[in-house]
């Protein structure tokens, strides 16, 4: 268990398998909670943007930075997001190019989360959509 400055306690048992770009759990302090809604590569127009996983990936999570700063909250303030994709295959192809993309929007901080395959989502052309939950401290 690892206490962090946001007063989210993150829970990786020793027993399972090494938790490696996410946490196993996380207990979220007290706060106010921001339920974030799903964000997929959108510009300011409502234009889906970029062509691959990885572009769409950096600009939604940019969205998603973004609601959360919106709000108050800070990236280590996640304790929790899911990412819904309508292409694992091209997922795991770029694993490699996402870290970096993903540090630089969140830091080397983990929420628990999941990465979710479906047949199609609500906007056109879009590959992903990220949602999460922060608690962030009053």
């Amino acid at each position: 268990m690892t206490e962090n400055p946001t007063q989210n306690l993150v829970v990786n048992p020793p027993e399972m398998a090494k938790a490696v770009g996410f946490s196993h759990a996380v207990v979220a302090g007290p706060g106010r909670t921001v339920y974030l809604a799903g964000q997929v590569s959108f510009d300011p127009e409502s234009r889906v943007v970029g062509d691959t996983w990885v572009e769409q990936f950096d600009v939604a999570m940019g969205n998603l930075m973004t609601a959360l700063a919106g709000a108050g909250g800070r990236p280590e303030h996640m304790v929790w997001m899911q990412i819904f994709t309508v292409d694992v295959p091209a997922y795991r192809a770029a694993r490699a190019e996402l870290g970096p993309i993903y540090q630089r929007h969140m830091g080397r901080h983990y929420p628990a989360m999941s990465l979710l395959g479906l047949s199609e989502l609500a906007d056109e052309g879009a590959l992903l959509e990220i949602t999460g939950i922060a608690v962030v401290p009053d």
